[in-house]
């Protein structure tokens, strides 16, 4: 097919080939989904529908919680002047409140790597800390940063860790994660966060020109659109206007892309409780007092739950889609308490898969590297049975013939410098894998790697991508390279005896 052949396919729906869509833009399949069985889909707004400027919004939330800190809770006006690096932190990590500690885990709950502070530990203290004891991350001592909101808390944590560590000034390492996220929640809470945000918010939302397309297509095939976002209706209007009023033609209000907005939702709390919805007054931003008994379009309502909006737009279970860029609030609670379809944007993936296609070639020689060292284990393995049981038949030579004695001290002899050369060459190996392992990591985060993987693992946080998310993409606009009729395949997985 000619390339432009192929494009106008590819504009008509008409065509599956995807490797006319780059990388950074697909959309990635975990669990079969067949979008034409999709009646409804719904929305996230928060990092889902709307794109920050990550290192923009940090700045400004640590900003506003070193004020809360030391206002409220009397921490020293010096915390101010210390350098918080936003880019340190990635999601998946987990906050250990006692001991001061940050860590990252495998998808086995193995503890890959931790910092106290800026400090890392070494191999023998993460052990003596984590390997003798099952990690429960709803214990009260941990807090997973599982959020793209949540990276300054750790950022921070870290900071000040390590700060009042090199002071030698005693610090409650659990009441000091406690200050941070009150200081951090009162910022959300007062409104002083996004007050600033809405002044200017070019400086801290990414426009994006294919989104009123994608809306627009999904609309078009016949799907009906729904908003559910925890934020109020007074900043969701000015979010939401500045990203879609005046898009593309015949869209007068943002409002029109969709058959039904719900803002303060509440989630994770709409998937599990039945609390009534509210019609908004759009003058004032205040919930109605009369009761909801049904939606009508170009309404907006507030609260309510899962199992009402069900009841209301007669549209259910697997025919539901919602997309959500949060593990726990918009994936994991929802998959457990309903049969909603599920698709995550996580913001991070367009970074993750530029680092992939740049160590590519890294990457290829890592996955060979391993595949040749686990083979010479398995040598190593056979060379040493054999070496020791020819020792242990040299235990008594009285029962042999000596040509048999001489051919096995010959053979012994042989293996010894077989098996020495085996471990020199798996050292020198190991160092490879390491040095490569390293430097494709540090492509990732310098400190922490890629946030979906952990070592030759998956990390904690991309396991339960992989089990909760149907699909997964970097942002919303994705879908419009795709027909709404799509389906969504996943890749045949390969248990490890089948590799």
């Amino acid at each position: 097919m000619p390339d432009a052949d192929a494009a106008a396919a590819l504009l008509l729906g008409d065509s599956d080939i995807e490797f006319d869509i780059s990388r950074r833009r697909r959309i990635f399949c975990n669990r079969n989904l067949r979008m034409d069985s999709i009646d409804m889909v719904g929305f996230d707004m928060d990092y889902t529908i709307a794109l920050y400027h990550q290192d923009r919004l940090e700045a400004l939330s640590i900003q506003l919680t070193l004020d809360n800190m030391i206002k409220i809770y009397g921490y020293p006006e010096a915390i101010r002047g210390l350098t918080y690096d936003p880019s340190w932190a990635i999601r998946g990590i987990v906050v250990d409140r006692e001991l001061g500690n940050i860590f990252k885990m495998d998808r086995h709950a193995h503890v890959g790597r931790c910092f106290h502070g800026f400090r890392k530990l070494t191999r023998d203290e993460r052990k003596t800390v984590y390997r003798n004891e099952k990690i429960n991350l709803s214990a009260d001592r941990y807090e997973w940063i599982d959020t793209l909101f949540g990276l300054p808390e750790a950022v921070m944590y870290a900071t000040l860790v390590d700060w009042y560590d090199t002071s030698a000034t005693a610090v409650d390492y659990s009441k000091l994660f406690s200050d941070i996220r009150a200081s951090i929640d009162l910022a959300h809470r007062d409104d002083s966060l996004k007050t600033i945000i809405k002044a200017d918010l070019a400086s801290y939302i990414m426009k994006d020109d294919q989104l009123a397309e994608t809306l627009h297509k999904l609309r078009s095939s016949g799907k009906k659109l729904f908003l559910l976002t925890n934020s109020l209706y007074d900043y969701t209007d000015a979010v939401m206007s500045y990203l879609l009023n005046g898009a593309i033609s015949g869209y007068s209000s943002w409002r029109q892309y969709f058959d039904l907005v719900i803002v303060g939702g509440a989630k994770p709390l709409f998937f599990s409780q039945q609390r009534p919805f509210s019609q908004i007054d759009l003058a004032t931003g205040q919930p109605l007092p009369d009761e909801v008994k049904g939606f009508m379009r170009d309404k907006v309502y507030q609260g309510g739950s899962s199992a009402q909006l069900e009841e209301f737009t007669r549209v259910s279970g697997d025919r539901v889609l919602y997309i959500g860029d949060h593990i726990y609030g918009d994936i994991l609670r929802l998959r457990k308490q309903h049969n909603w379809r599920t698709a995550m944007v996580l913001q991070e993936l367009d970074r993750e898969v530029a680092v992939a296609e740049r160590f590519e070639g890294p990457i290829r020689d890592l996955e060979l590297l391993d595949r040749r060292r686990r083979n010479l284990e398995s040598e190593m393995d056979f060379q040493t049975l054999r070496y020791k049981r020819i020792v242990r038949t040299l235990e008594d030579t009285s029962v042999l013939s000596l040509p048999t004695v001489t051919r096995l001290e010959d053979t012994r002899k042989q293996l010894k410098i077989s098996i020495d050369r085996l471990r020199e060459r798996m050292e020198i190996m190991a160092e490879e894998v390491v040095s490569l392992q390293t430097m494709i990591e540090r492509g990732y985060n310098p400190h922490w790697g890629s946030c979906l993987r952990e070592a030759n693992d998956n990390s904690r946080f991309g396991e339960q991508v992989n089990d909760y998310a149907d699909i997964y993409t970097a942002r919303v606009s994705n879908f419009v390279f795709y027909s709404p009729l799509r389906y969504f395949r996943a890749p045949r997985r390969l248990m490890p005896h089948e590799v």
